[in-house]
């Protein structure tokens, strides 16, 4: 999978194995201490409000000005990190200051 940044921050399309492309909103980052890590949560632009949606998250490198490109973007293989994307992501949907609801 590749991953393009578009002109707009808060948004990055996602190309998969057969080429197709879907854009994604980014719903948050965050930095895990723990792995030393920085996060991204995304979700699909296209959903609409009333729908349940798939929240993708990654990885990924920033340079030294905080730009992160499109190679920079890394999928999360072990469960224990993924464990801890899941609490984080909870954390936000369950806070209405976060998530804004």
């Amino acid at each position: 999978m590749t991953q393009e940044v578009n002109g707009d921050d808060r948004q990055i399309t996602l190309i998969d194995d057969q080429g197709n492309e879907e854009l994604y909103e980014i719903l948050f980052t965050f930095h895990s201490d723990d792995y030393d890590k920085s996060y991204v949560l995304l979700y699909p632009a296209a959903a609409s409000d009333d729908e349940e949606i798939e929240v993708l998250a990654f990885s990924y490198d920033s340079d030294a000005a905080g730009d992160v490109t499109s190679s920079d973007l890394h999928e999360i293989e072990a469960d224990d990190e993924w464990n801890m994307v899941q609490g984080v992501l909870n954390t936000f949907l369950d806070d209405d200051r976060l998530s804004g609801e």
